[in-house]
């Protein structure tokens, strides 16, 4: 089930499946749809936005889809080199490419040290404590304790399932989630990692390539 709202009368609607045949009937009656996602996960439109809040959507036949500005704004690739050569030695000692490495922490902490997730992830490339630990990495917001950290663990996940996307989605799920599920989970969340970090791979080759 969805929620809806439509503005401007915020006449609350519940219906199933998904907000295709309302943004068409909008569409095709002439009108600019807008739309945000609220904290309970109720979705909201209207034609006459009164809050930044509401991003413009269009109808495509595929459904919904944001408008240009943000699909941009998704699709880009943060640029940062303050690393690179702490990530070009991390993968050289665990026979990593330097652009998945440099990916995952552009994906994990976009390139903060000091980052702390609330669930207790740490540094760059986000190491929970137990692993760190067992890493045998000491101050995970050390840039190069926590880089040669998390080369260590990709490693582990490439070498143990042989498959980059299943060695990315348990870096950031856990391999016991991998395992349950014999390839990448069906969380939303791990899905969009998998993606994410695939897309920084393709963009960063082209810091390494003339290294």
């Amino acid at each position: 089930m969805l929620g809806l709202l439509i503005g401007p009368f915020r006449a609350k609607l519940v219906i199933v499946g998904t907000a295709f045949l309302l943004g068409a009937a909008l569409s095709h009656a002439g009108q600019p749809l807008y739309r945000y996602t609220g904290a309970d996960g109720t979705v909201h439109f209207t034609n006459v936005p009164n809050d930044r809040k509401f991003h413009r959507v269009f109808l495509t036949e595929r459904g919904l889809v944001r408008d240009g500005a943000e699909r941009r704004a998704r699709n880009k690739i943060p640029e940062y080199a303050g690393f690179d050569r702490l990530i070009e030695r991390a993968a050289t000692a665990y026979a990593l490419d330097p652009a998945l490495v440099k990916a995952v922490i552009a994906a994990e902490s976009n390139f903060d040290p000091r980052a702390t997730s609330h669930k207790g992830a740490q540094g760059l490339m986000q190491l929970m404590p137990k692993t760190a630990r067992g890493l045998g990495v000491s101050n995970p917001y050390s840039p190069q304790d926590n880089v040669l950290g998390g080369a260590r663990y990709l490693r582990e996940m490439l070498d143990r399932y042989g498959d980059m996307s299943r060695a990315i989605a348990a870096y950031n799920a856990g391999p016991t989630a991998v395992d349950r599920y014999r390839g990448v989970p069906p969380y939303r969340e791990t899905q969009k990692y998998v993606t994410r970090v695939l897309h920084y791979y393709r963009g960063y080759h082209r810091d390494f390539a003339q290294r």
